[in-house]
């Protein structure tokens, strides 16, 4: 130990003063290690200096830019599959075939719920853009939100119009193009819109509670027999594709405020919310295996409502593996502390 000195300015010559000094400052204590070389030397060595705190988003373009051509190319499979293939065009259109077997008290609370949607979606994500905009001085990130939100909504109005209507695969089904959902890209891309403008702790309730609404959307249109599984799937995937570049420019334009403490650090961030999204996401793909099960040898058609459980169970998993994706995605591209 006496081979082993260091000097702090205007203290003593050895470490026992040093340690003084920590009794005296006990906030300091255990930081010698990480103090600056101005500030402790050790043997006539500088210490290393404390590695700078990265910014929000920094590092990860590369990764936002994957997980977007990925949705962009899960879109196209969606596409391919379920409208080009025999396979595919039978299993969609037989889920929305057997969505009337649930007709009736589900059918018309449905059909409420769907029209009352337009008005919902716009009333909570204003006032919650709104809020959050005025409240925190937000105005680059609601500006990019909002922009974001409106894209993703003309760009499934767009591809409506450019999917070529369904080709005759010996399927009995209309030929008319539904990909993708216009009521659930509304739902989900006003869901998302929320999420990027919440700060980090709020954004594992705020994927939780999104994914939530957007997936009610997207059953109410199968059990109102609007749309088939696959349109509200392709609407997940647009809405990803956009709002995936969108939140890396919220990240780079908010340093101050992206900031990701935990788990934990309030009710909002939680692990239960991940908890109940992962739970959503295992029940969906043991409902969706077992249905497939049932109807997947020779395609039988006598099912009767196997094929709109599988259905249903592919919109679950897209809207909660997108929650998912994006709570962990923010949260390991937040600034930490």
């Amino acid at each position: 130990m006496s081979s082993v000195t260091g000097k702090l300015p205007g203290s003593h010559h050895c470490l026992r003063g040093a340690c003084a000094a920590h009794m005296r400052h006990p906030a300091n204590y255990g930081n010698v290690g990480t103090m600056s070389s101005q500030q402790f030397r050790v043997g006539g060595r500088s210490s290393k200096r404390p590695l700078k705190e990265r910014a929000a988003g920094a590092g990860t373009g590369f990764l936002f830019c994957l997980l977007t051509v990925a949705c962009m190319v899960g879109l196209f499979a969606t596409y391919y599959f379920f409208v080009r293939t025999t396979m595919g065009q039978f299993i969609d259109e037989s889920a929305l075939v057997e969505a009337k077997e649930l007709s009736g008290s589900a059918g018309k609370a449905s059909t409420g719920f769907l029209d009352a949607l337009p008005v919902t979606s716009l009333v909570i994500a204003a006032v919650v853009v709104l809020f959050v905009t005025v409240a925190r001085r937000r105005w680059t990130a609601a500006g990019i939100a909002v922009a974001a939100c409106i894209a993703a909504n003309v760009a499934t109005q767009v591809l409506k119009f450019l999917i070529p209507d369904r080709p005759d695969r010996g399927v009995q089904t209309l030929e008319l193009n539904s990909l993708p959902s216009g009521h659930t890209t509304l739902a989900a891309s006003a869901a998302a819109a929320v999420f990027l403008m919440v700060s980090p702790r709020w954004r594992p309730l705020a994927g939780f509670l999104g994914s939530t609404f957007a997936v009610a959307t997207g059953v109410s249109t199968l059990i109102n027999q609007w749309h088939r599984p696959a349109d509200v799937v392709a609407a997940f995937l647009v809405v990803g594709a956009v709002m995936l570049p969108a939140g890396w420019l919220i990240l780079r334009s908010g340093n101050q405020w992206n900031l990701w403490r935990g788990y934990g650090e309030h009710w909002a961030s939680s692990r239960l919310w991940v908890m109940l999204t992962v739970f959503a996401v295992l029940a969906a793909g043991a409902v969706a295996a077992y249905s497939l099960f049932q109807v997947m040898p020779g395609l039988s058609t006598d099912s009767t409502v196997d094929y709109f459980w599988a259905g249903t169970a592919f919109i679950v998993l897209a809207g909660y593996l997108s929650a998912l994706g994006s709570i962990w995605l923010f949260g390991m591209a937040a600034r930490k502390r």
